[in-house]
């Protein structure tokens, strides 16, 4: 290719702009869901599910990033054989259309069973439409730029993934805090609203869109007829160019795909399921961190420019490999409340009003729950929920909403307090004139940590550490588009760099939040009941091992000026 027949840099600013939108877009689109996933498993699944029901969600989630390589294939093909603008338009109205349906579908408490099918249907969708939009964003790109800024021009299509992340965590806690906790997560509460503004997010790309040219080096390719006639015996047929598929994925995107999603996804779920820490501020630790290490996808993927990409990507994999567990590690001991024993502020701790649960089934039996809001005297405050355990005498249809009872003190066990309990009675029981209440048998419950509310010292350390992970996502990430093109002929790469693009983060890289919570579920005895937090990240760093072993070894550098000719 010659010199002037790249773009200029103003028609550049066009051509990563129109893409990079419609690629944020869905990316946003895509990861609304993972954000929500702690909300939405208990509006598509049972109450009474458990931890099961964000078994449940991580696995729909995890769905979508399965059928990605599916996408890619029928999508590369696509652009290989009709181009890449037309290709990419598609993908972008089946995302959008999937993801505002998402926000339609009644909980399951309202269809019961159909609610979680039809967003695993919804969710395949996505994944199929993702997995042929990142190719050719990427491919159109790189076929515009001038070889030596093609890690540069390929890295604004890399920041639209946590850009994309960053843009639904911003607009769910900014509705949330608007709706408070209660009436956002309502089965058609706010938690629905990101899910609707996808559409308007959708048409505005898509004008923009319309206004793209057909990448130059396919618009030649297709006009002198050298297009491919089958792209895909042509990429996975030929044993060269089939090789270079399988080295792409085992020694470069498999790696980086699980170091994207332990640094962000994996971290939010790790920091806000194990370490308890509330819903708006393990947000806000992911967001303020994404803000701050975004612009070093640029940064590294110039770098990649002049040196390389190999040694930037796998550097990058070596520090994660390395430093996740004492990382993970520190999360535990910066939020560990036998750490802080010494801080408690006795003066400011509430303890709420006993709220009793009568349970539908055995009408003898009553949940009390009592929250102690502990104050500590950083600012911190960890929410602690008991939950005693009341059988009556006989079934309990006294009209009124309260109960008392006495349970033994905990400071000294010859000594009663009497605890008066408002009655919350489940869907279908009325309470009716009858026996009034009488004790039988009061079985104390656990005290068990709900939340907890960060002070400004563990929440800045906490940002600093998700910093460092996301670093080490930018360093993998940034260069990644422009080491993928300039593997394979422009003829067929649309389809042979989406494949294994799509493998290596869909799968080996989207089961990180599921694979690593079932991890620590199946780490769980009898003797540990909570298992080995740190047992999930086993997957990751295992990964990102194998991979960096064989990209050290088998790996080569194709930055040169005729490698897209």
């Amino acid at each position: 290719m010659q010199p002037n027949q790249f773009e200029s840099k103003k028609n550049m600013g066009f051509i990563i702009g129109a893409s990079s939108v419609g690629t944020l877009i869905e990316w946003y689109d895509f990861y609304i869901f993972g954000m929500l996933a702690t909300i939405i498993s208990k509006q598509f699944f049972p109450a009474d599910a458990g931890s099961s029901a964000l078994l449940s969600t991580l696995a729909i989630f995890a769905a979508g990033f399965l059928v990605r390589p599916f996408g890619a294939l029928v999508f590369g093909r696509l652009g290989d054989l009709i181009g890449r603008k037309y290709t990419f338009l598609l993908t972008l109205i089946l995302m959008g259309g999937s993801t505002f349906a998402i926000g339609l579908v009644p909980g399951y408490a309202s269809i019961g069973w159909a609610a979680p099918l039809i967003v695993l249907g919804l969710r395949l969708i996505q994944g199929l439409a993702l997995g042929g939009e990142y190719g050719g964003a990427a491919t159109y790109v790189a076929e515009h730029a001038h070889a030596n800024r093609r890690g540069f021009w390929t890295s604004w299509i890399q920041t639209t993934a946590t850009l994309g992340l960053f843009m639904a965590l911003g607009i769910i806690i900014l509705i949330r805090n608007n709706q408070g906790v209660e009436k956002f997560s309502a089965e058609w509460g706010g938690w629905r609203y990101p899910f609707w503004i996808s559409s308007i997010l959708v048409i505005i790309s898509v004008i923009i869109r319309m206004r793209m040219n057909e990448s130059p080096l396919f618009s030649k390719l297709k006009s002198s007829g050298k297009t491919s006639t089958n792209p895909l015996k042509e990429s996975f047929g030929h044993k060269a160019n089939f090789k270079m598929v399988l080295l792409a994925l085992f020694g470069a995107v498999m790696g980086q795909g699980v170091v994207w999603y332990t640094g962000q996804f994996y971290a939010q779920s790790f920091i806000e399921n194990v370490c308890k820490v509330n819903f708006i501020d393990s947000r806000d630790v992911l967001l303020i961190a994404i803000l701050f290490a975004t612009p070093f996808f640029i940064i590294f993927a110039s770098l990649s420019d002049k040196i390389g990409r190999k040694w930037v990507m796998l550097t990058g994999m070596f520090l994660a490999i390395f430093s996740y567990r004492p990382i993970y590690s520190y999360f535990l001991d910066l939020t560990n409340a036998k750490n802080r024993t010494e801080l408690i502020d006795a003066s400011k701790t509430k303890v709420s009003v006993p709220a009793a649960s009568l349970d539908a089934k055995n009408k003898t039996k009553m949940l009390v729950s009592t929250t102690y809001d502990t104050i500590y005297t950083d600012g911190a405050k960890y929410t602690y929920k008991k939950v005693d355990t009341v059988t009556v005498a006989a079934d309990y249809a006294g009209k009124t909403n309260g109960v008392a009872f006495v349970i033994a003190k905990k400071d000294n066990a010859t000594a009663f307090d009497t605890i008066n309990a408002t009655i919350k009675a489940p869907k279908d029981v009325v309470f009716t004139e009858g026996v009034t209440y009488v004790n039988a048998s009061i079985k104390n419950g656990k005290i068990a940590i709900q939340e907890k509310e960060l002070d400004s010292g563990t929440f800045w350390k906490m940002v600093l550490l998700i910093f460092v992970q996301i670093i080490y996502v930018t360093m993998v990430y940034g260069p990644m588009a422009a080491f993928l093109v300039e593997l394979f002929p422009t003829k067929i790469r649309y389809t042979s760099m989406s494949l294994p693009y799509h493998i290596g983060n869909g799968i080996f890289g989207g089961l990180v939040p599921f694979l690593g919570t079932l991890i620590v579920e199946l780490s769980k005895s009898t003797s540990k009941p909570a298992g080995d937090p740190l047992a999930g990240l086993w997957y990751p760093i295992g990964v990102a091992a194998v991979c960096f072993v064989i990209g050290a070894i088998y790996l080569k550098d194709h930055v040169n000026d005729n490698v897209l000719e």
